[in-house]
């Protein structure tokens, strides 16, 4: 691909945390107030970019204190002839971060930028200056583009442990200089506490990085910010951040695991038993630690479109936010489904409204592997595929209605994405092995996790026809980052051939499989 060198990004993602393994922050340091602070204002978590388009783009800091965000962009280093924006005043409602949109921008460049925080009652009195970069996505098809996904980030009690080298496999994507990075879900785990220590099965010990917000299941808002603000804490992550745009999605541990709307919990954890007041909490603690585009709308909803020039559109999906209730998933009619009717709607909208060479459909859950919920003792199902390798029942009618829309409406060039099932893979889907057979074959990609537990791979459902063409993943259960099985993705959009190229990489960038799709092709 005729991807243009950018020295400033080149360099590999290096270092390790400058703390002891079995360190504990204190909670102050995530929300001291202005009053028991002296000095400037100053952003010690570090900077991201997101939603990155060919003319637009969000920046995101936080600070340590009430500050108002100034944002200075360049095509240089050196910021000479900078173009400023004044963002707005960070405060304990958004728990001192915010988000500013930069518009206007030229496409298919790097963008330099640096985030300034001014005391509110003096602007002349500045912190330290905060420094990123980042690239606009190209009006230009011939500069093509390269992007990762993964999702799954310190999963099962497996958290920052400094002498595994904090969340060393952003250091290996990071040396891949991509465009942006999908991130498919799970990227905290609100229901999953973090110990100062894990016992191996080897003899040997895990130690993590604990705060007092990650000792225990979260319920209030302070504890869901505090879920956020742990990943913060980690230098790779935060070096990645500050030179690689995201596109952001959510799925179940943002929350709990294996929420729907409604659900009442049966958790001895929680003492608060509403799922929607904690979904509430959470989405709040989401949109403010996260540069999205859609979370500033009266709607705040997480499924959007991010257009990405004439070969790309990524269209996010929330399978949590709509979905129906966990069961058996073997009813024969269903018009909630894991999407629900108005994101359904939309979705269809959108794929055909799109002119992209690609267009990526970015689900936060498989469609073709059963994922259980047997968390109340039932077996019930958690994801699409219920296991019966019949027609369509349940969430399954959903997805046979929008894949039936693709072939009737000659969408041409959809591929999926996802991550969540904590090992890798690639399906293939096609009619002739399926029981439904009115869609085109198309392929679908798995990655994950960042830093998490592992699993084996999940059983497929043949009502969608899969084939797992490529999977890896360990015969044991909750495998520690330790112990292998961490994974990323790779695509490369090809900008003279329109080739896409996918590549399911291990934690340190070895490839494992690579698969090819030509442009042009109904499903793919």
């Amino acid at each position: 691909m005729s991807h243009r060198p950018f020295p400033g990004r080149r360099s590999v993602l290096r270092g390790s945390l400058a703390a002891s393994a079995a360190l504990t922050l204190p909670t102050a340091l995530g929300s001291a107030p202005a009053f028991a602070l002296s000095g400037r204002p100053e952003a010690g978590w570090g900077v991201q970019t997101g939603d990155v388009t060919c003319d637009s783009g969000l920046v995101w800091v936080r600070s340590d204190r009430p500050a108002r965000m100034i944002v200075e962009t360049s095509a240089t280093e050196s910021f000479r002839n900078a173009r400023r924006w004044h963002g707005p005043l960070l405060g304990a409602d958004t728990d001192f971060t915010g988000t500013t949109r930069l518009r206007g921008l030229p496409s298919g460049e790097q963008i330099h930028y640096r985030v300034l925080l001014a005391d509110p009652d003096d602007p002349r009195r500045t912190g330290e200056p905060v420094t990123g970069t980042f690239r606009t996505a190209s009006a230009r098809r011939r500069d093509g583009i390269r992007f990762l996904w993964s999702g799954d980030l310190a999963g099962q009690g497996w958290g920052i442990n400094p002498d595994f080298g904090g969340y060393a496999i952003y250091n290996a994507m990071g040396a891949l200089d991509p465009d942006f990075f999908l991130c498919s879900g799970d990227n905290i785990y609100a229901d999953g506490p973090i110990t100062s220590s894990v016992a191996l099965p080897d003899g040997s010990t895990w130690r993590n990085i604990t705060t007092q917000e990650k000792s225990k299941v979260a319920e209030t808002l302070a504890e869901f910010r505090g879920n956020f603000r742990y990943n913060l804490l980690d230098d790779n992550l935060k070096r990645f951040n500050a030179r690689v745009p995201s596109i952001v999605q959510w799925d179940d541990h943002e929350v709990t695991n294996n929420w729907y709307p409604g659900e009442i919990l049966g958790d001895a954890r929680y003492t608060e038993k509403s799922v929607d007041v904690l979904a509430s909490r959470a989405r709040q603690a989401f949109s403010e630690y996260f540069p999205v585009s859609t979370l500033r709308r009266p709607d705040g909803r997480v499924y959007r479109t991010v257009r990405h020039g004439p070969l790309l559109d990524v269209f996010v999906l929330d399978m949590r936010t709509y979905r129906n209730a966990n069961s058996t998933d073997d009813q024969t009619t269903d018009a909630q489904g894991i999407l629900g009717a108005e994101q359904l709607k939309w979705l269809k909208g959108e794929l055909s409204r799109s002119r992209a060479v690609w267009k990526v459909i970015a689900s936060d859950m498989p469609l073709g592997l059963v994922v259980p919920d047997t968390g109340d003792g039932k077996p019930n199902i958690e994801a699409v595929a219920q296991g019966d390798p019949g027609a369509p029942l349940g969430r399954e009618l959903q997805i046979a209605e929008l894949l039936r829309f693709i072939k009737h409406r000659r969408i041409t060039g959809t591929v999926w994405l996802t991550a969540d099932v904590h090992h890798t893979s690639a399906q293939h889907y096609q009619p002739s092995r399926a029981a439904f057979t009115d869609f085109e074959p198309f392929w679908e990609f798995v990655s994950g996790p960042l830093n998490a537990g592992a699993f084996p791979a999940s059983a497929l459902d043949n009502t969608f026809g899969p084939e797992r063409v490529f999977v890896k993943a360990p015969t044991a259960s909750n495998v520690s980052p330790a112990g292998g099985y961490q994974f990323f993705g790779e695509v490369d959009m090809d900008g003279h051939s329109g080739e896409l190229t996918v590549r399911l990489r291990e934690q340190d960038g070895t490839v494992l499989f690579t698969q090819v799709l030509q442009p042009g092709r109904v499903g793919q």
